[in-house]
């Protein structure tokens, strides 16, 4: 191998442990991440993580007072939604750096890349009710 050849090689070698070690530093800011959120009251705090994991969800004993038990349940799933969401702008700040220019990194993270929102958004079910009779199946083995 020529020393043009092996000076490209090392150089994309180099390249390489540097992408490496960047992707390892994204990694280990991403571990890191841990956003609370607390109710308006001060009952119910969560902590979520930036890959959206609840990691710690504290209920104090009062809030079974403060709260009837059917809307307790709301609270808290506020207060998680509320801490997921601190925890995704961390995550895509950590990540904004190392992306490609233009890359949106919440739309990498929710895997949507450049899809429109009716592009991600649920199908409606194609199954025609007005041919449907009671005497047939679908494929789905609904009656027709």
């Amino acid at each position: 191998m020529g020393t043009d050849h092996r000076a490209q090689v090392d150089e994309l070698l180099a390249g390489y442990r540097r992408s490496r070690d960047q992707l390892a530093e994204v990694h280990r800011a991403l571990g890191a991440v841990a956003k609370s959120a607390t109710s308006a009251c001060g009952t119910v705090t969560a902590t979520v993580s930036a890959y959206g994991a609840l990691v710690a969800l504290d209920i104090r004993p009062d809030a079974y007072r403060v709260h009837q038990p059917s809307a307790l349940g709301g609270v808290v799933v506020g207060v998680v939604e509320a801490a997921a969401g601190l925890a995704a702008r961390a995550a895509d700040e950590i990540m904004a750096p190392v992306l490609p220019a233009g890359t949106d990194p919440a739309a990498l993270r929710l895997g949507t890349a450049d899809l429109t929102p009716a592009e991600v958004a649920p199908q409606a079910d194609e199954f025609d009710f007005e041919r449907a009779t009671w005497l047939e199946s679908d494929e789905r083995g609904d009656q027709r």
